[in-house]
């Protein structure tokens, strides 16, 4: 499939960065034997599972009359397709409940390109390992302690920068089949932080990441929490479902807890890994997001009439 058969914008090359020997793109190679085989035994895609579920899915679209999605676009099909295992009516809720979200919070979403958000990155509390884990899911390292001076960067803001980067990776056939894993890193939260957060964000996140989104979030770690962290994940607990709930793992500082699930081979030294690589920054990522900006915008322009509301 070919880059312009997928992207929503006019791009006709895949956007890079360098920073001596780190290259950052967005990964849009031949996908790995390994991959595909992961993609036919995970989510049963084979050409012709593939071909059958996309059009039954523009046929499913095509019903769905308030809903304006770019429906000639293959490689946006199979991004919902993929993390529904190819069902063409669990994909088709997938996009209706992703763009019901998206004007439910619309206050997060409207005008929302890389370029517009620089504080987040610029903050460095958000960032993507530039490798992958073991078994080819990208890796986001949140880092909501010492790092986070609430002062200069809301909430809000880490949501929204969260969103980019989760974009980004719907744009990767290599994330859409592997998925994701996060690292949370509370170390050094403070009990005034803890202020910041409400029920109403934790059920946005919550919705987020249960309902909202065509990534396979397949873990997220928790490391380096104290004792207080109790009462932020007190927040959240409410809204979980247990899919996810499994899916939330505390470690503390207990490195070999981490290694059970991500090999240390895939990790930097802080995190008792043995991977020896600069740490890429939240700016550094930005100057890759921002040649997205094109892309973004199109994203943005699909979906709800900005006037529906959720039933």
């Amino acid at each position: 499939m070919s880059l312009a058969s997928t992207m929503l914008s006019e791009m006709d090359e895949i956007p890079v960065v360098r920073f001596g020997e780190i290259t950052l793109e967005v990964e849009y190679g031949e996908l790995k034997p390994e991959v595909k085989e992961i993609a036919r035994k995970e989510l049963r895609e084979t050409p012709d599972v593939t071909r059958d579920a996309v059009n039954q899915l523009k046929d499913l679209l095509r019903e769905e009359k308030d809903l304006h999605v770019p429906l000639e676009n293959e490689g946006w099909l199979i991004r919902f397709l993929r993390p529904c295992k190819f069902y063409p009516e669990s994909a088709r809720d997938l996009i209706k409940r992703y763009y019901s979200f998206k004007v439910k919070h619309s206050d997060m979403y409207d005008g929302l390109i890389p370029s517009r958000e620089q504080n987040i990155f610029n903050a460095d509390i958000l960032t993507v390992l530039p490798n992958r884990d073991q078994l080819g899911r990208r890796i986001l390292v949140i880092e909501l302690g010492k790092r986070w001076d609430t002062s200069k960067v809301s909430l809000d803001e880490v949501f929204k920068g969260c969103v980019l980067f989760v974009e980004l990776a719907m744009l990767e056939p290599e994330s859409q089949i592997c998925g994701a894993v996060v690292i949370f890193d509370m170390d050094g939260l403070s009990l005034s932080q803890t202020t910041k957060f409400t029920p109403s964000f934790a059920k946005r996140i919550v919705d987020f990441l249960q309902d909202s989104i065509p990534l396979r979030v397949k873990n997220i770690h928790i490391v380096n929490q104290p004792y207080i962290f109790k009462i932020v994940f007190a927040l959240f607990k409410p809204f979980l479902r247990e899919k996810l709930r499994g899916r939330i793992i505390f470690h503390g500082t207990d490195r070999k807890s981490l290694h059970k699930y991500m090999d240390p081979s895939v990790l930097p030294a802080c995190y008792g890994g043995t991977r020896d690589m600069p740490r890429v920054t939240g700016d550094q990522w930005l100057q890759l997001l921002r040649k997205c900006d094109n892309e973004y915008a199109a994203i943005n322009s699909y979906g709800y009439n900005k006037n529906r509301r959720n039933e």
